[in-house]
């Protein structure tokens, strides 16, 4: 094993006096190829291009003298470390950091981060790190090859945004390009680049100022406690598929998270949306009625998060969305469902009023592959300063679950 591995940052400026001394006396560096041409980086030392982390790790382990890891920014952040410290390499590394990427992308920017969200794009996943920037109004991407500025764009599809594109930091070929999401898949950009995302309409939790929580957009921890929040929050009279208990429900059974997309079909006041998107998710509302586009809009503008709201009618309407990960379905019947189905999300949950029409839900769900549960729920709503009944509602609740393919 290496005596000793030292992990150095470097943003583009002079290595600092600590970096020096240890580079200078490194027997192996590994780093990229802008890196191994630094000119303090010793003559007779074993040089790797760190392409594999994993393959460099190794190589380290079984060196006998001094080791250097060079990487741009702060290596501790979404950097080498986390490889080089992993069990099965052994290693115990010190660490001499340097401005992180994301920092230097926003100080160009002249913007504060603090309430950013930050991702990692890769092309297996790109998708995830496009939800984010669906659903939050702030996010810095950390791109990679055939995951980059054009190709975020593209998936976001009709989601305008604005794109803050730093390419190269810290080198002389820096470049900083704003641009609105519609002209970025125009160009072609520079490996590597950090890209902030801004845009969508701050509210809520987000307009409060300066907050207690790095990224503290999600969850809303100013707004309002809880969820399945009472008729009230959404400004009252919603429909029977719409009450707090259903909602709750449906919400514990779809689990929303930070870079999902939910579908949320039949939308009505945009209540269940509203809610799913507190939880960091990104959601795409969907009803036929002008109004109750309308009105899911207004309710979201109001509670702060970002909706995608598409006015038409399912299934057809469903056609040109992006792939969904949970779908609630609030009306629309067995063709919806079975619509839904045929794009394989996770989890698909919807309702009925009848038995009959439970059943037919619930075939529709099974047919497309899914493992279906069915519970019948009851509330009843009680006044309490008499203590008699004010309002009985009786709901099946149908979940599907993708039944994995053999």
């Amino acid at each position: 094993m290496a005596d000793r591995v030292t992990v150095i940052g470097w943003d583009g400026s002079a290595l600092t006096a600590p970096a020096r001394s240890a580079l200078g006396a490194a027997t192996l560096v590994a780093g990229a190829a802008h890196h191994l041409a630094l000119p303090e980086v010793p003559p007779n030392a074993e040089r790797i291009r760190l392409g594999s982390v994993g393959l460099a790790a190794r190589r380290i382990a079984q060196h006998r003298g001094t080791a250097v890891v060079l990487a741009d920014g702060d290596p501790g952040f979404f950097g080498v470390v986390r490889t080089l410290r992993a069990p099965e390499h052994g290693l115990e590394v010190e660490v001499v950091p340097a401005v992180s990427s994301v920092a230097a992308a926003f100080a160009r920017a002249g913007m504060p981060w603090d309430d950013a969200q930050i991702v990692v794009a890769h092309s297996r996943d790109l998708r995830r790190a496009v939800n984010v920037c669906r659903a939050h109004t702030k996010v810095a991407v950390l791109t990679s090859p055939g995951a980059g500025p054009a190709e975020l764009a593209l998936l976001l599809g009709g989601v305008h945004r604005t794109f803050v594109i730093c390419e190269e930091l810290g080198t002389d070929r820096e470049r900083v390009t704003v641009l609105t999401s519609d002209k970025v898949a125009d160009h072609v950009w520079r490996d590597p680049n950090v890209v902030i995302v801004i845009g969508g309409s701050p509210g809520g939790a987000a307009a409060q100022g300066t907050g207690w929580i790095a990224a503290h957009e999600v969850g809303h921890p100013t707004g309002p406690r809880g969820w399945g929040l009472p008729d009230g929050a959404y400004g009252g009279a919603l429909d029977e598929g719409e009450s707090s208990q259903l909602r709750t429900a449906q919400l514990a059974r779809l689990g929303p998270r930070v870079g999902d997309l939910v579908w949320d079909i039949g939308t009505g006041s945009g209540a269940a949306a509203v809610e799913a998107a507190r939880f960091g998710a990104a959601v795409i509302a969907v009803d036929a009625a002008p109004d109750a586009c309308e009105r899911a809009a207004a309710v979201a503008r109001r509670h702060g998060v970002q909706l995608q709201v598409v006015q038409g009618r399912a299934p057809g309407v469903l056609e040109d969305l992006p792939e969904p990960d949970v779908v609630r379905i609030g009306g629309g019947g067995a063709a919806v469902v079975t619509a839904c189905a045929d794009r394989r999300p996770e989890r698909i949950v919807t309702h009925a009023a009848t038995r009959d029409e439970a059943e037919a839900l619930g075939r529709a769900l099974a047919d497309g592959g899914y493992q279906v549960e069915c519970a019948l729920l009851q509330s009843v709503d009680l006044d309490t300063t008499a203590w008699v009944e004010r309002e009985r509602s009786v709901v099946f609740l149908l979940s599907g679950y993708r039944v994995p393919h053999p």
